[in-house]
């Protein structure tokens, strides 16, 4: 197993152990249909790496990046609902599972779960409530207030998927005790990440073949769901150029970071040069 993948273990180790002790039998159905249907677990690892990079312990950022986990998972539910998507990670979704009620309520538990596993750290506490109030304006921007060019494109990537992603790496600090500015240079990093990540999904979504990808194409446009490709002027090459600067800028982050364990570290630079070329 190599070093993510075990990290990415740990993780779901944990993950289940959490979903375990959740009552009623009703809800822990629901939420582990959500939580454990698969998925790249990118964030939980940021986290994880975070942590390790700023020489903090690995066991120490395991609950954290369950927590931030968790609190995706949930927005995914939700999404699903918005989106009328009856189909997530080759599962049914959770309201097509179980109904729009119930899917809210799991999408509840899941908040409820992570905010325990954040609650014994207010820091923790603060940086997850920051993310989730930017998803929720960038859900709101997305429904009411679409994006029209490629500055508010770019607001709305930072608030949907940059957001959480800064999170997740923020925590890994934190669990790590660093030094506020190691914090914020995390932190940085990641959200450019995300938002690289978000803008090659686009592209993906509008070029690539449905078998290669794994999942259907063309939703963005099917749905009406603002993508780089449809709000920008940008044709899918300038749309990759533009999310390998993020990926720069989250190098450029990086660097300023307190970032003794180097193994950790260069896993992280990895991972913001593989968002900008993955294929799936």
């Amino acid at each position: 197993m190599d070093y993510p993948e075990s990290r990415r273990a740990l993780v779901e180790e944990r993950l289940e152990a959490v979903l375990d002790r959740v009552e009623p039998t009703e809800l822990s159905e629901e939420v582990r249909h959500v939580a454990l249907s698969g998925g790249k677990r990118v964030r939980p690892t940021v986290t994880v790496l975070a942590c390790e990079a700023a020489g903090g312990d690995t066991e120490d950022a395991v609950d954290f990046a369950v927590g931030v986990e968790l609190v995706h998972d949930a927005s995914l539910v939700i999404d699903d609902i918005i989106d009328r998507s009856d189909v997530r990670r080759g599962s049914a979704s959770a309201w097509a599972e179980y109904g729009h009620g119930p899917a809210i309520i799991a999408s509840d538990g899941l908040l409820g779960e992570a905010f325990g596993l954040f609650s014994k750290d207010p820091r923790a506490t603060e940086a997850v409530a920051e993310a989730m109030v930017e998803l929720g304006e960038g859900e709101a921007t997305e429904l009411v207030a679409k994006p029209t060019d490629e500055a508010e494109y770019m607001q709305l990537a930072r608030r949907k998927t940059g957001a959480l992603f800064r999170a997740a790496a923020e925590l890994g600090a934190i669990a790590a005790d660093a030094s506020p500015e190691t914090v914020e240079a995390f932190g940085e990093y990641a959200e450019r990440v995300g938002i690289a990540f978000q803008i090659r999904d686009d592209v993906l979504d509008a070029t690539a073949d449905a078998d290669d990808l794994g999942k259907p194409t063309g939703q963005d446009e099917e749905i009406g769901r603002p993508s780089v490709v449809q709000v920008t002027d940008l044709d899918a090459a300038e749309a990759n150029e533009l999310a390998h600067e993020q990926s720069e800028a989250a190098l450029s982050a990086l660097d300023r970071a307190e970032t003794p364990d180097d193994e950790a570290t260069g896993y992280l630079r990895d991972l913001a040069e593989f968002v900008v070329t993955r294929e799936r």
